[in-house]
């Protein structure tokens, strides 16, 4: 039997119950972090499964949103309070420092994080926005 795709708090709870045993692998064989932000409105905290790669050394993630004219949430959330941001991969959870890559390295990136999930390609074509890569430090 296939293995349920798991979405949002699901996903959330499953990975974290598991430490990444459920959750970490996703669709297409990606890979999936939890972002953990603080809503910018509420104060409250907010987590998110999101598609990511290891490049340099530094988890790497997309701010797509499916093409949609706005940035996600999230991303709004991740510098509104970019001192408190923590990120779970697998069973390992640690702070990290957000920063939107540019120029050169922004192509080179992105470039490796369609290659990770080629509908970003598509997103892209359907927004005027330049969809943001993230590169997370550890803080």
């Amino acid at each position: 039997m296939a293995e349920k795709t798991l979405y949002g708090d699901e996903h959330v709870e499953r990975y974290r119950a598991t430490d990444g045993e459920e959750g970490y692998r996703w669709r297409n064989d990606t890979t999936i972090l939890l972002l953990e932000t603080v809503g910018r409105k509420s104060g409250e905290p907010r987590t998110h499964p999101l598609i990511y790669r290891e490049i340099d050394g530094k988890p790497t993630i997309v701010a797509s949103k499916g093409g949609a004219p706005q940035h996600p949430a999230w991303y709004l959330n991740l510098f509104s309070n970019p001192d408190n941001v923590e990120v779970q991969i697998k069973g390992d959870r640690f702070p990290v420092r957000p920063r939107v890559a540019e120029g050169e390295e922004r192509e080179r990136l992105w470039e490796a994080m369609v290659d990770v999930w080629p509908d970003y390609a598509g997103y892209q074509e359907k927004t005027d926005r330049e969809i943001p890569v993230v590169v997370l430090e550890r803080a």
